[in-house]
């Protein structure tokens, strides 16, 4: 199968990972998710002296601090997930792939060789590289009879 092989074949880079957003570990959670409304993005890199030293999704934000009433001026370093797995942009799609299912993660960070962050991979990218295979599939697919209000809704 085409999609298989590609898989194996394209590079991280292949997919435009976006751009790193990066917030230092003494940011506060209430300046992290500020800054990731004005940048609308799902993760933010915490890093120090550009190194990866944790990452802050909206799941960290969900679970860590409000479902359980942390206050929000307290540091990002005491709700990020320390040491995220990262993927370089030259390995393959399918190695990112493999990582980000083993793990249950939605971005992963992509460093250079020094470990740098050079951007962040998301399933959405991920996803869209899968409509570009298959796209009559994806774009033709039925709706679901059982979706679909049997009765009126509204007033």
């Amino acid at each position: 199968m085409e999609l298989a092989r590609n898989l194996r074949i394209d590079s991280v880079s292949r997919l435009n990972p976006t751009a790193p957003r990066q917030v230092s570990p003494s940011c506060s959670v209430a300046q992290a998710v500020a800054l990731m409304r004005q940048e609308k993005v799902g993760c933010l890199l915490v890093c120090e002296a550009e190194q990866i030293v944790g990452i802050f999704t909206e799941r960290d934000l969900m679970r860590r601090v409000l479902a359980t009433n942390k206050p929000l001026n307290s540091p990002i370093s005491d709700f990020m997930t320390g040491n995220p797995v990262a993927v370089h942009p030259k390995e393959s799609i399918h190695a990112a792939v493999r990582r980000m299912e083993e793990g249950g993660y939605r971005h992963l960070p992509v460093v250079n060789d020094a470990g740098k962050p050079v951007g962040i991979l998301s399933a959405k990218r991920i996803i869209h590289y899968l409509v570009e295979h298959f796209p009559a599939t994806i774009y033709n697919l039925p709706p679901d009879p059982g979706a679909v209000p049997q009765e009126r809704e509204g007033a």
